[in-house]
């Protein structure tokens, strides 16, 4: 099931992301009091520490305790899935970071082997087995960059082109991820679901 996504008042520069992919997770997984943050300090200290702020702020208000993890390497990813499941951890947050994207398929996986619940910022990640997603909608940033092209090719001048943001937010559910981590979807997410993966 798809439906269109929508900007929904997130600030996508100032971590209300991360706050809102929290209250989405908490929201689907009421019973994870302990949380999992897995963060990379190699995609720049300012995004990590801005990341860990928000969430950790959405936590206090949640009642919901944090630990971060990072992880830079394959070996340090698997090694911080299980330093999270030992400390009790019974949901997770990746953050939006290019190693982590190319690392799909492990952190996947490592989120299956664990029975983690997690939410990740792109479809891509529950298209391909894992929860769910929240975040600005790659096609729509595509659109966007042929729409920018499309003026320079006109004559536009780069410079004269406005900084864009994105304006369109997707919530995708795998539900059969859902299924195997015997998760019942609550109506109020099914509503707010732009996508349900069967």
């Amino acid at each position: 099931m798809n439906r269109p996504g929508t900007a929904t008042g997130v600030n996508f520069f100032t971590g209300d992301l991360g706050a809102k992919r929290l209250g989405l997770l908490c929201t689907l997984v009421p019973s994870a009091r302990v949380v999992g943050l897995l963060l990379n300090p190699a995609f720049g200290m300012e995004a990590f520490d801005e990341f860990r702020r928000s969430v950790g702020s959405a936590a206090q208000s949640l009642d919901r305790e944090v630990i971060v993890q990072s992880a830079t390497t394959d070996v340090e990813i698997e090694a911080g899935f299980a330093a999270l499941t030992k400390a009790g951890v019974s949901a997770l947050m990746v953050q939006n970071d290019p190693f982590f994207d190319s690392r799909r398929s492990k952190i996947i996986a490592l989120s299956s082997t664990h029975k983690l619940p997690g939410i990740f910022h792109i479809r891509e990640f529950p298209a391909d087995g894992g929860l769910m997603s929240y975040g600005a909608s790659l096609a729509d940033a595509y659109r966007q960059v042929g729409v920018y092209a499309g003026k320079i090719l006109r004559g536009a001048k780069p410079v004269d082109l406005p900084v864009l943001r994105p304006t369109k937010f997707e919530l995708v559910i795998n539900m059969r991820a859902a299924k195997a981590l015997t998760l019942t979807v609550p109506p109020a997410i099914l509503i707010e679901a732009n996508e349900l993966i069967e």
